[in-house]
């Protein structure tokens, strides 16, 4: 009996959404991969073996023209001949580095800022070099590792994300038909076997001041002049990062309400962020409103050019006329600071520490229960946390009252 054609109706090759192959006959297929990733496959078998074929991706190939290619592919089985070995010598194959610059600018619109698609762009030029000029469709399980393994130990952060950009890469190469089979840069059930676990590696950390060092490091600042002091000392009294800190604008605070709310596009989660804010910090913005003409979307720390914010290198120049060695604190090691004081002093909860950091707390069941933020809570943590700061504070470890 014939195998049953055009299973699959337009309406539900659009809201399909299970992970895996669902057939629409003849050997045609919608592949739906993580994050509802969907392409058109084409399956067959050649001398005994399985074989896949792509026949574009869901986005850009119809289910009408899905058929159009899996009829053809399937008369050239009939005939004897291999539909692979047709579209190849049909197709201009690009180089790893002309699709990996293709994907970082196809990806462009979905990041948050510039700086992460350069982040990608010199990932994929500059740590996989070596796998630029090869065919896309050549590249074997050798090849990659050949490029991780140099950085696998020494540069862990780097090497893990080098390794999910290339899967990435490659991945877009099967959508667009240039490559077949499992995808070589595949972590889980395939390089997991011949490269060390991320548990068993050291992973990279900002470094950061032992927090009863704070209040005098905090002492110090005050004792300076500038916007990159009144910055800094702003990003240790909120546990915040330091980009965001950088791109606050007067339209994100109330000073009435002695709130910071840092929209989601600005966040690394990508969800909403409000910061309580302790008196210290209220005080730091006041001096700022007096040189600020105050309307919304200016920056509360600007730079003496227009709508230019303060950099990374204002803070790493003001440590360093600080006298502070090259690798001994960093801005974002703050975090940590607060987050060991937390910890070890306090006796706040940890889900309310962890939520002043925009860390998700519980796993994904618990966080689609959350509705709130705790904001009253972290709001008597981060005074809390100021008052520990005060540099009239000796460094002593103070038990505090559980709230």
């Amino acid at each position: 009996m014939a195998r049953q054609l055009n299973r699959l109706s337009p309406r539900a090759v659009a809201t399909i959404t299970k992970p895996g192959r669902h057939a629409d006959g003849g050997g045609l297929y919608l592949s739906v991969g993580p994050g509802e990733a969907r392409r058109w496959v084409f399956l067959f078998r050649w001398r005994g073996k399985l074989k896949e074929m792509g026949l574009g991706g869901f986005s850009s190939v119809t289910l009408a023209k899905a058929r159009e290619k899996a009829t053809a592919a399937r008369a050239l089985v009939a005939d004897g001949v291999n539909p692979l070995e047709v579209k190849h010598a049909n197709a201009a194959v690009p180089t790893f580095g002309e699709l990996a610059d293709a994907v970082v600018k196809d990806l462009g619109p979905q990041w948050k800022n510039e700086k992460h698609k350069a982040q990608w762009a010199a990932t994929l030029t500059t740590d996989a070099a070596k796998l630029r000029p090869l065919r896309v469709d050549r590249i074997e399980t050798a090849d990659i590792l050949e490029t991780l393994k140099p950085i696998w130990s020494q540069k862990p952060e780097t090497a893990s994300r080098l390794r999910g950009r290339i899967e990435r890469v490659l991945e877009a190469a099967k959508a667009k038909g240039f490559r077949t089979g499992e995808n070589p840069a595949r972590w889980k059930g395939h390089l997991d076997h011949v490269l060390p676990k991320r548990r068993k590696m050291t992973r990279g950390h900002h470094a950061a001041l032992p927090f009863a060092d704070v209040p005098a490091f905090v002492g110090e600042l005050r004792g300076r002049t500038g916007m990159a002091a009144l910055a800094l000392e702003f990003v240790i009294l909120t546990a915040a990062r330091s980009g965001e800190v950088r791109g606050a604008t007067w339209s994100e605070i109330d000073l009435k309400a002695k709130l910071w709310t840092v929209p989601a596009e600005r966040m690394k989660a990508g969800r909403v962020h409000r910061v309580p804010l302790c008196e210290r910090a209220v005080v730091i913005l006041e001096e700022l409103k007096t040189l600020s003409d105050g309307s919304g979307g200016s920056l509360v720390f600007p730079t003496p050019k227009p709508d230019v914010g303060l950099s990374d290198a204002a803070f790493s120049a003001l440590l360093k006329r600080m006298g502070k060695k090259p690798g001994t604190l960093t801005p974002h090691g703050f975090r940590s600071s607060f987050r060991d004081w937390a910890g070890e002093v306090s006796t706040f909860p940890r889900d309310v520490a962890e939520l002043a950091l925009a860390h998700a707390v519980g796993d994904m069941t618990e966080q689609a229960y959350r509705r709130g933020d705790a904001l009253e809570k972290r709001r008597k943590l981060m005074d809390a946390w100021a008052r520990f700061c005060e540099p009239s504070r000796s460094a002593r470890v103070v038990q505090l009252a559980r709230q």
